[in-house]
């Protein structure tokens, strides 16, 4: 089943985000269910699976329901490679800012730090976690309110922010991505 789910829903986003625990170790992670669910307020949401073996909660989940807190950062092309490194399966004492080589910044309304080289960070509070289902492969839906976003200047054009130079990437099937400079237009029926 999470085969046919992830190579028919697709291209998806990828939320990288950033926690830390209640003692301050940090985590970082991707999630390619992820999408905003609302604008006013703005809400955003992503799934955390659940994993087979003695800890079936990932470290950001368990990060989350302690501190109530979390860093949406958007991946480019420019950070996939240290993206990617996050995904290992690694104890929670592992920071992964350091396993992945990127650079924490503090964020300024939530002690969750961001991603300095991701062009777009959206600090967020913990609204709501809806468990789907406890069982392997099930998941945990977290909402989290955007409190505020951090978007590179350079990006923004008219108050809407230009795909081109924010070259964001999406996760396919299996190991494969895809990147968003391919695009067409076509307007809305009136």
């Amino acid at each position: 089943m999470y085969k046919l789910m992830i190579g028919a829903i697709v291209p998806r986003p990828i939320a990288f985000v950033s926690t830390q625990d209640e003692h301050g170790v940090r985590n970082l992670a991707p999630f390619s269910y992820f999408t905003g669910c609302s604008t006013n307020p703005p809400v955003v949401c992503f799934c955390s699976a659940v994993r087979s073996g003695p800890e079936p909660q990932k470290d950001t989940l368990r990060n989350i329901r302690a501190t109530g807190e979390f860093v949406v950062n958007i991946v480019t092309e420019e950070i996939a490679e240290q993206m990617n490194a996050t995904s290992a399966e690694v104890g929670p004492e592992v920071d992964e800012f350091e396993l992945s080589g990127l650079t924490p910044l503090a964020g300024e309304r939530v002690a969750a730090p961001r991603v300095a080289e991701s062009p777009i960070q959206m600090e967020c509070r913990l609204r709501q976690v809806i468990e789907v289902s406890p069982l392997p492969g099930g998941g945990n839906l977290i909402l989290g309110q955007v409190v505020l976003f951090h978007i590179r200047e350079d990006l923004l054009e008219d108050g809407k922010i230009d795909p081109e130079k924010l070259r964001a990437i999406g996760r396919m099937g299996g190991p494969s991505y895809t990147r968003t400079r391919d695009r067409f237009e076509m307007q809305r029926p009136r």
